[in-house]
């Protein structure tokens, strides 16, 4: 059981390396905000078009930096998930039938 245990801290903190390693972005407007992420869900860099940010308000620039930080966090929590379903099914794979499945 210990054994277990500890293969399963092993594989969570493996994981946190990978997604460290895996870069996300969202963006809005064609392009005009762009917020890059890694899958860990935290925030590398926004990059604001300039002749944009001449022009917009700062409400429109508040909101498109939310939607755009939303999109990048959205897409860390997708591959985030991926990884963990896929590293639960290798390491409970072989336990068959055993919740009914």
């Amino acid at each position: 059981m210990f054994d277990k245990l500890f293969e399963a801290q092993q594989k969570a903190g493996e994981m946190k390396k990978r997604l460290d390693g895996v870069t996300v972005s969202g963006s809005v407007e064609g392009g005009k905000i762009t917020v890059t992420a890694n899958a860990n869900k935290v925030i590398q860099n926004i990059a604001i078009d300039e002749a944009f940010m001449k022009e917009a308000d700062k409400e429109e620039l508040e909101e498109l930096m939310v939607l755009a930080v939303n999109k990048a966090l959205e897409q860390a929590e997708n591959v985030s998930q991926t990884e963990m379903a896929a590293m639960t099914k290798n390491m409970f794979g072989d336990l068959g039938g055993m919740f009914g499945q």
